[in-house]
């Protein structure tokens, strides 16, 4: 066959292999984002959604008479007299905590549903807030207690103020409780709110609406997890202590006097989703299996071994097999028995087919060595986040050193051209 249409062909064959991955990946982010639409909503009403806790809200109230003016006008609209009126109003004032304690736990409890993985999370949340009245005269003081999630569930609700406990008197309405006690000068106020409740992907704490300034504020975090990661933007822990047995953090958010209008939380961390792993190993794919078209072509070259492109069309075959396993297993298998599955099933295809093409040592030796390389190891690569650019770079500047040596003496006009003298060579008898 003549070395051009053997290149052409070659590049046919990648071509159509080309397009089956990139039709795979749209099927498989297809079901992905269709089953994280559906499931999505199931998991959250049926365990929680992520929580926002919100700070309480302190609000001073208090009567305050208003006179306004009123001009009493005669028929033709002259100004006859002013009548002077007299009201009451209500005046409130939103008042900043002096001081505020949380502890807050968490038991990471991950669900799978399909292609997708929940990062779902058990929550101990116990806060305790306090209130200096600094004014001159007594007022009303409201306290508001917000829920994170107003369709979640509370067990063993506390809401206490200066150690009575108002829970079981105290009725929720639209996300939120509420309790109202006179305040004298100099009378300082202690709420403590307490519950466990469930969530998903992430639980924030927001002191305050904007810029705020919080006095004397301490949150603690306990986790059963040593991955630990924080919204953006954010507050990062000032001190943090690895649990006894390794498994999890403590960690502390302590100030003084802040002036900040961030929050402070925790990400939940989650499993390598299977359906964003399909995808991904399917767009990548391409790149692995034109290395080890490379590969082969230039030993097929140096070895003198004859590689039809239909041989590479059963290849790209053996290949492809890996990744439309893999997108079908993964939903049901845990996601590395599905990948080592996919892998020795492609592996055995192709080694097993050259075997039977150029023979036994080059299919075992340079061919699957290749293979697991380009292929296995690529695809491996994906587990861990940010490598797949750095492994394919390596892989490729290695594949370079190792043809520039390989073929570094070779004359490649007498090579190409007694491939293509072998060509013309061969046209008459096939001819006739």
């Amino acid at each position: 066959m003549h070395p051009v249409l053997r290149i052409l062909g070659i590049f046919a064959v990648f071509f159509v292999a080309l397009v089956g991955w990139l039709t795979l990946a749209g099927v498989t982010d297809s079901r992905s984002s269709a089953a994280q639409s559906t499931l999505s909503d199931d998991v959250g009403s049926l365990w929680g959604n992520a929580q926002t806790q919100a700070a309480p809200r302190f609000v001073l109230q208090w009567p305050e008479e208003v006179t306004t003016s009123k001009d009493v006008t005669d028929a033709l609209g002259n100004v006859v007299s002013t009548r002077v009126e007299r009201h009451w109003e209500t005046r409130t004032a939103t008042v900043d905590p002096a001081s505020t304690t949380m502890d807050v736990a968490f038991h990471l409890d991950e669900r799978r549903r399909g292609l997708l993985w929940f990062p779902l999370y058990d929550v101990t949340f116990d806060g305790t807030w306090t209130y200096t009245h600094r004014q001159a005269v007594a007022r009303t003081l409201v306290l508001s207690f917000e829920f994170p999630d107003r369709n979640a569930v509370y067990d063993d609700l506390q809401f206490i103020v200066d150690g009575e406990d108002l829970a079981r008197d105290l009725r929720a309405s639209d996300g939120q409780t509420s309790a109202t006690m006179q305040v004298d000068p100099g009378q300082t106020v202690t709420l403590r709110v307490a519950y466990a409740s469930r969530g998903s992907t992430s639980w924030s704490y927001q002191p305050s609406v904007g810029v705020g300034q919080l006095e004397a504020f301490a949150l603690t975090m306990h986790t059963d997890f040593a991955e630990v990661d924080f919204p953006v933007p954010g507050l990062s822990p000032t001190s943090k202590e690895l649990a006894p047995l390794g498994d999890g953090w403590t960690l502390h958010w302590d100030f003084s006097r802040v002036v900040t209008g961030f929050g402070a939380g925790m990400i939940m961390p989650s499993h390598i989703q299977p359906g964003e792993l399909a995808t991904d190993l399917s767009f990548s794919a391409p790149l692995s299996l034109g290395l080890f078209f490379l590969w082969i072509y230039v030993l097929g070259l140096l070895k003198d071994r004859q590689v039809h492109p239909i041989n590479y069309f059963f290849i790209s075959g053996g290949f492809f097999a890996f990744n439309l396993l893999f997108a079908y297993t993964a939903d049901r298998l845990p996601v590395e028995w599905a990948f080592a599955l996919s892998a020795a099933v492609s592996v055995l295809l192709v080694t097993s087919y050259l075997r039977l093409v150029v023979g036994a040592r080059f299919a075992l030796v340079e061919a699957g060595i290749a293979q697991l390389l380009y292929q296995v190891g690529f695809a491996g690569a994906h587990f861990a986040d940010g490598f797949t650019g750095l492994t394919i770079t390596v892989l490729g500047i290695v594949t370079l050193f190792a043809l520039m040596q390989l073929t570094g003496r070779i004359d490649w006009s007498a090579v190409l051209g007694k491939k293509l003298g072998d060509a013309a060579a061969r046209s008459p008898g096939q001819a006739g």
